[in-house]
């Protein structure tokens, strides 16, 4: 039960949820969330940390950036549930296709580069 409370949790944010289409998607750095969803760094990180800690996302060190992408693998039956139904849930959403759009666009940038 606590594991499904914990994932419920997780998913109680419209941004976490975002997130979540996002890295459907395709895997991402930080700043390539932060600029597909046109939100700070520190809500970001803040965000993504939580989908990590409930089991969704997990992350790689890929030379300077931490890459996320979903923990497809390691997901128990209640995530896996959850992200069939993201998958095809929202699609016609607009801020769904917003982001969409800006990730199409959304690049990795080095440590100095001033991200939005």
């Amino acid at each position: 039960m606590r594991d499904l409370v914990k994932l419920f949790r997780a998913l109680s944010d419209e941004t976490r949820i975002r997130i979540l289409k996002v890295l459907l998607e395709r895997e991402c750095c930080v700043c390539e969330v932060m600029q597909a969803l046109n939100i700070s760094q520190s809500r970001t990180s803040r965000n993504l940390s939580i989908l990590e800690n409930a089991g969704f996302v997990k992350s790689r060190r890929d030379g300077l950036w931490i890459v996320y992408s979903v923990n497809e693998l390691e997901m128990n039956d209640y995530a896996t549930a959850i992200n069939e139904l993201l998958r095809g849930a929202l699609v016609n959403e607009e801020v769904i296709l917003q982001d969409r759009e800006r990730l199409s666009h959304a690049t990795r940038v080095g440590p100095r580069a001033v991200c939005k």
